[in-house]
Parts: structure tokens; sequence; C-alpha cells
């Protein structure tokens, strides 16, 4: 991030330690300033002097009410605004829907209007400084444990490495179907722009902003966030079709077939839902859809999600999601969905994460690429999983030591990016497993190691103790979140039998 972007980052997050007394947390802090910058970023395109965007003038003059208003007035005008503008069609529509002023204090929402601002001019600034500074305020506002706001928030490091791997190109179609703040999309979008940008036709140029880099979102506040960060790199326009479609993913079939899937779809706690696949079966809960295009009915949200990109992705398309320890080993439906995916896809390669890298603590996690074949049956389409355990022997901590790109430079090379997988070479850490390996394991569990833990063999070296006690709080917060898993299932059995 350049000198320009830090110091604007600082310059901004110094006021969220003043707002936070009045009871605003950092996740309402940066959602205010999505509100305030896309008025002054209408206000200074609308009015400048060449080529002024005219179609922006009534929201740009939003913002000169805002500077001619104090007090109570101005507190009413912010209001009145945020409500009529959640009204327009397309993305303005999209960014201010059921948008709320969290500011209470008249004279603190005028000085980050009139000091903090207003004094910049944010149409002037590159995208890359715009772009980089609205980034690192949302990973600032992910710190905050809890707002909740880290489960939105994938490391920017293992995004760079995945979109590395995955290369959309100029004629891709990525999709993200839980984009959270759009950082997937972004990494994409910046990927292009570096590979491909000189040779971008004007077609493929519009169309890259226009509906080419596309997600979904269920929380309307964190889409938002998802459709400015956006919008400050120049990808989508105030009156256009939005990119971030508010909605369950789940829902309903996605209405295309990408070429590129990238994602990180929630953990946690099982959606409360009615889910009704190909098996004909119903699993019950509180929320009613049919995905009659799922292999087979689980309300295991993150097997769901896994079903959802199988169906959606193109053919010859690619995908990368990382997915929870429990999509590679349970039993029942996510046996099923490990066999047809093994079989209907090219599952070639997995990366296994480490703890420490996430902001929901606990988790254990896995990078899953396949790509999408013509069918034929009676044939799969794996012949080699290749797994590389980044886990064992690593230790991460997310501000002592976080991720970083150097990190997951030798996995990138080990992936051989652009190259035949035959060309693979073996490594300590990077395996091959056939399919034949693979599906004659118990209920093809692909939770696969074979290193053992240095730290686990030298009584000499012990881990230190915040070290220690990090991973026992992980360990800890995994087996609830195990337990808390089961508890659902047995719920949602005792629900059925109780109808």
């Amino acid at each position: 991030m350049s000198t320009t972007s830090r110091q604007l980052v600082a310059k901004l997050w110094d006021y969220c330690d003043v707002l936070r007394d009045d009871g605003v947390s950092t996740i309402d802090y940066v959602e205010q300033l999505t509100y305030l910058l896309f008025l002054k970023m209408a206000h200074e395109r609308s009015h400048r002097s060449l080529r002024p965007d005219l179609a922006l003038r009534p929201v740009g003059d939003c913002w000169q009410t805002l500077l001619d208003s104090q007090g109570q007035d101005l507190e009413n005008a912010y209001r009145d605004i945020l409500v009529s503008l959640g009204t327009e069609p397309g993305t303005l529509g999209m960014i201010f829907r059921r948008a709320q002023n969290k500011i209470q204090d008249p004279a603190k929402l005028r000085r980050l209007v009139v000091e903090l601002i207003d004094r910049e001019r944010w149409s002037g600034a590159t995208t890359d400084v715009k772009g980089d500074a609205y980034e690192e305020l949302l990973a600032k506002s992910a710190e905050d444990i809890k707002s909740g706001a880290g489960q939105y928030f994938t490391p920017r490091a293992l995004i760079a490495a995945m979109v590395e791997c995955v290369q959309p190109g100029p004629d891709d179609t990525v999709y993200d179907p839980a984009c959270g703040t759009g950082g997937f999309l972004l990494g994409a979008y910046d990927y292009l722009l570096h590979h491909h940008g000189a040779e971008l036709t004007p077609g493929q140029r519009r169309d890259l902003v226009h509906g080419k880099i596309c997600g979904t979102e269920l929380v309307t506040g964190t889409a938002r966030l998802a459709a400015m960060n956006l919008f400050l790199r120049g990808v989508g326009t105030a009156h256009g079709q939005p990119l971030i479609d508010v909605r369950d993913a789940l829902a309903r079939p996605y209405g295309g077939h990408p070429s590129v899937i990238l994602a990180n779809p929630p953990f946690g706690k099982r959606s409360s839902i009615t889910v009704i696949g190909e098996d004909g079966r119903t699993g019950r809960e509180d929320i009613s859809y049919s995905r009659h295009d799922f292999w087979v009915t689980t309300t295991n949200k993150q097997l769901n999600f896994v079903q959802h990109i199988a169906s959606a992705l193109g053919v010859s398309g690619r995908a990368a999601v990382v997915l929870p320890d429990n999509v590679l080993f349970e039993g029942g439906a996510g046996e099923t969905i490990r066999r047809r995916l093994l079989s209907e896809f090219d599952v070639h390669t997995m990366l296994r994460l480490p703890t420490g890298i996430f902001y929901a603590g606990g988790v254990k996690a896995n990078v899953l690429f396949f790509d999408k074949r013509q069918a034929r049956p009676g044939k799969p389409w794996t012949s080699t999983l290749w797994v590389y355990d980044f886990r064992v022997g690593q230790r991460f901590t997310l501000k002592q030591n976080p991720l970083r790109a150097e990190h997951l430079a030798d996995f990138v090379a080990c992936y051989q990016v652009g190259k035949p997988r035959d060309t693979r070479t073996e490594t300590e850490r990077f395996r091959p497993f056939s399919y034949d390996e693979l599906v004659t394991r118990d209920k093809v569990n692909l939770d696969i190691t074979w290193l053992r833990d240095p730290a686990a063999d030298d009584d000499d070296s012990p881990m230190p103790p915040d070290v220690l006690a990090r991973e026992i709080v992980d360990e800890l917060q995994s087996a609830l979140a195990e337990f808390a898993a089961v508890a659902d299932v047995l719920a949602a059995r005792a629900a059925t039998r109780a109808e």
C-alpha cells in the first residue's frame, strides 16, 4: 500500500476511536464512511469542469446539503438522504439499501463530513489509492472480533495465491456465491488488469466492469461494502445493474454458468432450511427451498455450497473454494458429495491451511481446486489429487505473525501455474494420490495427512506460551463448532420425528 493510502487510512481511522465512545462499532463506522464517500465522489464527478457526470448531479447535490447543514438540521438532512437514495435503482440503491445513520451526535457527524472527508479529493485520487485505502479500512474493521466482521474477510495473501493458480482471463466470468466484502472479486479484477490490461479490447474492458465480475451476499450491510469496494476500483457504475446480488445464494440455482468461481463460504452454524435434493429426500428446519440440481439432501451449509458451486460452474470452468475440514470427512451426504465430485469433476489440488490465519478462531480449513468437464459416464474425471500440507509445522497469528504472500510462494511454485499437471514434482509437503486410492479410503475421507509436526518431537524447543495458548483456544473453539454441528443435526432429526 502506498504512503498516500496509509496516510489516508490513518486519518480516517483515528476518528473511529472518537465514535466508539458513542457506541459506533468499527464495522458501523466503515459503513458510514461508505455512504459519505459515495456522496462526496458523486459531488466531485457531477461538478467537475471537464465532462461532468450530469446523471450523478442529484446525488452530488446531497453532499452540498450536508456541508450547508449543522446541528439537528444536519442529522435530519443526512437521514432523509439515506432514505431517499435507498429507493434508487442500480448500484446506487443497493449501496444505500436500508441505510441508517449510526452517528447520533451532529457535531461529530459534521466533523467527519467537513474536516475528514470534504478536504480530500477522492475522484482525483488514483483507483489504487482509493481502493487500497478502503481495503485497509475493511481489514481493520475485520479485527473487531465483537462485531463479527472478520467472518466476511478472507486473508488477502490467500486470495492472491488462489487467484494466481486459477488464472482468470479476459473472457472469463468470475463469480463468488458468498462474496463478503468482495475480496475474491477484487483479487480477480486486479489480476486481470495486471496480466491482461494492455491487451484488453474496448468490449472486454467494458464487460469487465459491467458484469463479468459478480457475486452474491446474504447480508445487506456486507453487500454494500463489497459494492463500494469494487466501485472505488472502477468496477460497476452508480446507475448500472448491481454486481452484488443481495440474497441467499443457496435458495435457488445461479442464473448463469461462470467459468471461474472463487469462494470462501461461511463456516459455523448450519443453515435453518428445508432442502430437497435430486434424491427426493427432505431435510427440514425453518426456511424452505428446493434444489433439484443438488446431488443429495443435507442441512449442512458448507456441503450445500459445494453442491451449489458444482452446479453453477460452466463446462471447462475452474473453481477454488475454501472449505472446513468436516467437508472432507463427514459421512452420509458428505461421502456422497465427495464421490460425485471426484467422478464428475477433475479434483486436482488441495491446499491444507494452518490455523491462525482467519478471524474466526478454531477454523481448520483447506482450499479445494477443481475443474468441470463434459460428462462422460462410466469414467471418472479425477485421476490424481495433489495435496499440499501447509498446516503441519506452521504457526500464524493475526497480528504478530500474519499470513503473507511469501508464505504461500512454495505452494504456488509446486502448483506450476499454467503448466500440465503431469509435470508436477513430489516434495515433502506436496504429494499425489490416485483416484483409486481416494475412493477406497473409508467414506472417501479426503482429510489426508502424512507429516508429523516437528514441534511435537522436539522436547528441547517447546512452543512459546502465547502460541501454545492460541492453539489450545483454537482446538477448543473447533471442538465447540463440531459439537454445535452435531447438536443441529440431532435437533433437526427430533423435529422431523415430532412431525
